[in-house]
């Protein structure tokens, strides 16, 4: 079994970008505890940052056919894309949208997610222990009989 960890715009300075709402950790700490977890559930995971919005659709159209689940945290193109959940219907791989903060609770622009209405779920505002939870959620998914 292979996850995706993909993740967008500015996550990329994660420890450094307004460490009050995201966390002072950085991306490779984040990174390094998604392969903990996936390691410990027998899933392979590779990882995926871009802040460019075609990139990230690249890749999520690369991952077709040999990919069983996407973690999507698209930062700031879950309000403003439509071709990233376009291209996650197009690949029928089941995803689980993922954000360190509480886009529910932040300003009115980040309360609307393109992504989640193509996800099996949306985690949000739980800093890095979202990303644990949607691997370990998503793999149970996978492997339910």
């Amino acid at each position: 079994m292979k996850f995706l960890i993909m993740n967008g715009p500015n996550l990329n300075l994660l420890g450094l970008r307004e460490p009050d709402i995201y966390g002072k950790e950085d991306m490779n700490a984040l990174l390094a505890r998604c392969q903990r977890v996936c390691d410990e559930l027998g899933v392979q995971m590779e990882s995926f940052q871009s802040n460019h919005e075609g990139a990230l659709v690249d890749r999520i159209q690369a991952a077709y056919g040999n990919t069983d689940g996407i973690i999507p945290n698209p930062a700031a193109y879950t309000h403003t894309s439509v071709a990233i959940p376009d291209a996650l219907k197009a690949v029928s791989i089941p995803c689980v949208e993922v954000h360190l903060s509480d886009i529910n609770s932040r300003e009115a622009f980040r309360r609307h997610s393109f992504v989640s209405p193509v996800a099996v779920r949306t985690i949000c505002g739980k800093g890095f222990d979202g990303y644990e939870e949607a691997i370990r959620f998503l793999y149970q998914k996978l492997t339910a009989h």
